[in-house]
Parts: C-alpha cells; structure tokens; sequence
C-alpha cells in the first residue's frame, strides 16, 4: 500500500455531535400511573442521612445522578423523581410514574423489579452504597427496603 494514500484524510473527518440533553419538563398527563415510594436502608448503618457522610457517601448528589441515569435510559416507560430527602430521617420518598397503566396485582412485580434490579444496583455499586448497610445486607446484595401506595388526585 503506497504511505500517501490517506493523505488527504483530514478533508473526510466529521466531528461526532454529543447528543443534546433536552431536559424535557415533567409533565404528569404523559403518564398513565403514578406511584409514591418510601424507600430505606436494608440493614443500615445509619440513623439518618446525615451520618452518610462518615462512609464517604453524598446521598442527594448519589440519587440525583442515579435518577437522571435512570429517567435518561428509562423516559419512554418510567420517571423518578425525589419528593422529599431530609439529613435527619432514615429513608426518602420518590415518586414513579408509569406511561402505561399497571393493574394492582402487577404493580408489586413490577416496582420491585425497577428497585431491586434497575436502581439498586448503580446505588450499590457505582454509588458506594454498599458502604451504608451492614453485613446481611451485603451477604444477599440488598440495599432497599420499600413501600409503595398509587397516587390519584
């Protein structure tokens, strides 16, 4: 092969646009189920939020950015967001909302399944949240326990 024959090579380069995050406004009417999570620690090590700080975790910059990931991947189906965190409870209160509407006798399968396969695991591992709970909660890999109720207005 002649060491000219890509000489001209810059003439074909076309630089990759980042796709444009469009932080789309959340609007509740696109979905057709709401629900209201409470979610807490599995065999915690901490009394309150607060004290996540000890074991080098940032609990609202960890769920923020977890959420955004999960909302990004997820915005055709589902969307999160945190209605209330405080430094001084034990657990924090999300909101899910479905685009399709979930029958109660699946809505159990379905809110474990998003918290103890699709989140749980960005939180315990790229999170360190593992460094939150103790032991049992180590030995069999969870992280939440849950409760959820629908929302209706």
């Amino acid at each position: 092969m002649n060491g000219n024959f890509f000489a001209n090579y810059k003439e074909f380069i076309i630089y990759p646009l980042e796709e444009q995050k469009v932080n789309k406004e959340f609007d509740p009417q696109e979905y057709a189920t709401h629900y209201i999570l409470t979610l807490s620690l599995y065999d915690s090590l901490l009394s309150n939020w607060g004290e996540a700080n000890k074991y080098e975790v940032e609990v609202k910059e960890s769920i923020e950015k977890v959420l955004e990931e999960f909302n990004n991947t997820q915005k055709e189906i589902y969307n999160l967001q945190v209605l209330e965190l405080e430094s001084d409870k034990s657990y924090f209160v999300l909101s899910l909302s479905c685009k399709t509407k979930i029958e109660n006798q699946e809505a159990n399968d379905r809110i474990s399944h998003i918290v103890d396969k699709i989140i749980s695991n960005p939180f315990y591992v790229g999170q360190s949240w593992f460094r939150l709970i103790g032991d049992k909660g180590r030995v069999i890999r969870k992280l939440f326990c849950f409760s959820f109720r629908e929302y209706t207005v």
